[in-house]
């Protein structure tokens, strides 16, 4: 009888125990999974560059882009003196704000007093938003973000903030090497990872990896690969991605904006690139 009694015990745990890893799986792990004839994606560099008026990793542009046309949004995750994460590219404030210094010498509430300058070295009304803060609205507009946490930051404080928010169904986390990659997935194995596999040879590393495909979004670098390795990591269910973010934004610039349909006619799925509106055209896509 008491047998009979652990055993039962034992399955009711092991049944609770699925369940809630189930609940807990990002749903960003089956809507990115590849299938063909998908609508392509937009990935906003930065969460908006160029843009007069609006600077980068500034909330109010990333809300700005999303009334304009349907994205996601890269953005960079940096931490102050006081270990608040920001949104924030650079190590140092003169490029992108109205202060001096390293961004990590400062406070938040020091930061505070600072403004937002754009790409055209105008001051903005605009401050350095919270991470929680950007969190919020994405999960609230349900709004995909890709966070590229930078080097002074802590991959687990990110994760846990995440979870806080309660934010899981609307992040995922960049990564750019295969040791990233398993440390992110061992750290949050119910989130989407964006793997770098820029070629065959990353490709067959991420695969003898103990990280699932299904959670691998694959970033395929800033130069095209040949449809041969698209269509091998569309094999795994994978999506891919292209960073025209530089050389091809001023290539389609220069040439025609008619080469982003053509990159996506040879298998990209999701172009990452500071002209989100050029594609949006290029593209038809629309709000």
């Amino acid at each position: 009888m008491n047998k009979l009694l652990f055993l039962i015990a034992f399955c009711v745990c092991f049944s609770c125990k699925d369940t809630s890893k189930t609940e807990t799986t990002s749903s960003l792990l089956k809507t990115f999974n590849y299938s063909a004839n998908d609508t392509p994606i937009i990935s906003v560099h930065r969460g908006g560059k160029a843009i007069p008026g609006y600077p980068e990793n500034c909330l109010e542009t990333l809300q700005y882009v999303n009334s304009k046309i349907p994205a996601i949004f890269e953005v960079d995750v940096a931490k102050t003196k006081d270990n608040v994460l920001v949104l924030m590219h650079d190590d140092n404030l003169e490029r992108t704000t109205t202060g001096q210094g390293k961004l990590n010498s400062h406070t938040f509430i020091e930061l505070s007093s600072l403004n937002l300058v754009d790409d055209y070295g105008s001051a903005t009304v605009f401050k350095i938003p919270k991470f929680r803060d950007v969190l919020v609205w994405a999960k609230e507009n349900k709004i995909v973000l890709t966070i590229d946490i930078k080097r002074s930051v802590n991959v687990k404080d990110v994760v846990d903030l995440i979870r806080e928010v309660k934010a899981e169904n609307v992040s995922i986390l960049i990564t750019y090497d295969m040791k990233q990659a398993e440390r992110a997935y061992k750290l949050a194995p119910d989130l989407l990872l964006s793997v770098t596999v820029r070629n065959q040879k990353e490709l067959d590393w991420l695969l003898h990896s103990n990280i699932p495909t299904e959670n691998m979004l694959a970033f395929t670098g800033t130069r095209q690969s040949s449809p041969e390795l698209y269509d091998k990591i569309h094999s795994y269910g994978i999506k891919c991605i292209l960073g025209t973010l530089g050389n091809l934004d001023n290539q389609a610039k220069s040439k025609g904006d008619y080469l982003y349909k053509e990159w996506v006619s040879n298998g990209i799925d999701v172009i990452a690139t500071d002209r989100p509106f050029a594609v949006a055209s290029a593209l038809q896509l629309k709000n």
